[in-house]
């Protein structure tokens, strides 16, 4: 196991735990978590966007993780699901049984919030991912749901994730009454340089490493293949240190990167 030779505890960038490694090194996380805070205490609709592999996702998933359980209820859901499908998805987490006719859906889901929030002083927390593969159908049942839902007060923080496609999306004619309940539009933009090296910093320091082990020119050279994305610089990593092992390196250089880069599909997408 190469972790050995490098004298490594843990693999660089785990997927488990890069919320933990990398999203204080990113000034948009500064914005998302501040954005997130206030959505928190005065619930509403927010909007997160990104390229695949910057950690959306995980972005949220980390910022959730720090609330106090017994007062928070996340829930995260897949947008893979038609209008009726998601509600009644959202039914389950709610402890419910999904009726079937959309009227008696609502007024359930309606009835359960108010409890939640009302009566054991739980404040729930939707996270809808891959929002970008949503439809205008979908959009327009939604901003009804919330219309019929939250009439008098919002009970429930509703975070939008998905591509950049999503933000456009919703900014057309149509979904005009949606976007209007919109309260932050975030987009989380690659690591730059410094915080990208920062990244690998901590990451290595949090594996276990006392010594540096990436070379200067393998580190620039991985930050300009993986282009400031933490998810295909964790597999280029993984990659490189094996690569160094089969060599018998005590160190990555550009070399072994290099190699690591070839032999890699991420690599190979990314340099297309």
């Amino acid at each position: 196991m190469y972790r050995q030779r490098f004298g490594l505890t843990d693999h660089p960038l785990p997927k488990n735990a890069q919320g933990k490694t990398f999203f204080d090194k990113s000034p948009g996380f500064k914005k998302l978590e501040r954005a997130f805070r206030q959505l928190i205490a005065d619930p509403g609709l927010g909007v997160l966007t990104a390229d695949a592999g910057v950690g959306k996702t995980a972005a949220l998933r980390h910022l959730c993780a720090q609330l106090p359980k017994p007062d928070y209820l996340v829930i995260y859901l897949c947008a893979a699901v038609g209008p009726f499908d998601f509600y009644r998805a959202l039914a389950v987490e709610l402890g419910l049984r999904p009726a079937h006719r959309r009227a008696e859906l609502w007024a359930s889901l309606k009835k359960s919030l108010l409890h939640l929030v009302d009566e054991r002083g739980i404040a729930p927390i939707l996270i809808l991912d891959e929002a970008q593969h949503l439809s205008d159908t979908f959009f327009i049942d939604l901003s009804a749901f919330l219309n019929f839902a939250f009439d008098s007060r919002d009970l429930l923080t509703l975070w939008l994730v998905g591509l950049p496609p999503l933000a456009r999306h919703l900014r057309m004619q149509q979904h005009a009454p949606l976007a209007m309940r919109i309260v932050h539009y975030l987009h989380l933009e690659p690591l730059d340089r410094e915080a990208f090296s920062a990244m690998i910093d901590h990451a290595f320091k949090a594996a276990g490493a006392t010594q540096n082990i990436l070379a200067d020119s393998a580190r620039e050279l991985l930050f300009r293949t993986s282009r400031g994305l933490p998810r295909v610089a964790a597999h280029l990593l993984h990659r490189a240190l094996y690569e160094a092992h089969e060599r018998n390196q005590n160190f990555i250089d550009d070399h072994a990167m290099e190699a690591a880069i070839e032999q890699s599909p991420v690599g190979q997408v990314v340099l297309a």
